[in-house]
């Protein structure tokens, strides 16, 4: 099969486990990042992210078809939107379109993106995270607070414990992978709670041992995450303790740091 590479067109998209309408939201894309195309069956395309490798089926109507050359742009240059309550754009035919923070701007210069040669007017001054500092990662992450828990979700209006880190260190030009297991594989080990600095992220286990959750240090004792709504809860030896609940919900099983 020839290489296909696509872009999202659409301020967000979903990635099914399945090809189907009724299957569950694995994960999302965001305007502008890029894909590969690995299969085609019908209107469903089961494609390869570009920025953390995952893979998912998704309606090619949400798509634009871009060139080889287009897409290796995408590893060189990134804007991003950035974290605020409004970025829009225009598109080619004079609509505006609104994104979620950590969307792509591929080909920007001057207040404009290009999505295979489609010109958006981009009314917002965009991000190019080229360097992390801590402080800006936390207040990062403190944009979020409040955004809905959504399984699969990468937005502002609906995110996932590992969506929700991932997508706060991107804006922060560190790339993390989708799932809260697989950004567990990367990163320095912490080897105790008290040598935590802002920014650490801690992962959480379930009672068979697999990784099921993760969240962002603001200190050694407290932490921001996405679990029913993205808030910052106390934290221990033991884990997260949730006070609404009034007891421990996550049991704390190794921290990482990637700055």
């Amino acid at each position: 099969m020839e290489q296909i590479f696509g872009i999202c067109r659409v301020s967000v998209a979903p990635m099914r486990s399945e090809p189907s309408d009724r299957s569950e939201n694995a994960s999302q894309l965001l305007f502008g990042e890029f894909v590969e195309v690995l299969e085609q069956l019908e209107k469903w395309w089961y494609i390869s992210a570009e920025f953390d490798g995952y893979k998912g089926w998704i309606d090619f109507r949400q798509l634009t078809l871009i060139s080889l050359e287009e897409y290796l742009m995408a590893k060189v240059t990134r804007y991003l939107s950035p974290a605020q309550a409004l970025n829009a754009l225009v598109d080619p035919q004079g609509n505006k379109l609104y994104l979620s923070p950590g969307s792509n701007l591929p080909n920007f210069k001057a207040s404009e993106c290009f999505l295979n040669n489609q010109k958006y007017d981009v009314l917002f001054t965009p991000q190019n995270p080229e360097w992390t500092d801590i402080d800006r990662l936390i207040s990062t992450a403190s944009f979020f607070l409040n955004a809905p828990y959504l399984w699969g979700g990468r937005t502002f209006f609906g995110i996932d414990c590992s969506g929700f880190v991932q997508n706060v260190f991107k804006l922060n030009g560190i790339g993390l992978r989708r799932d809260a297991w697989q950004q567990a594989e990367q990163g320095k080990t912490v080897d105790f709670l008290q040598e935590v600095v802002p920014g650490d992220v801690a992962f959480f286990d379930n009672d068979e041992g697999k990784i099921t959750h993760v969240g962002i240090m603001l200190n050694n004792s407290e932490i921001i995450h996405a679990s029913a709504k993205v808030k910052i809860d106390p934290m221990d030896n033991q884990g997260i303790f949730n006070v609404e609940l009034g007891k421990y919900s996550h049991k704390l099983r190794i921290i990482k740091r990637f700055i």
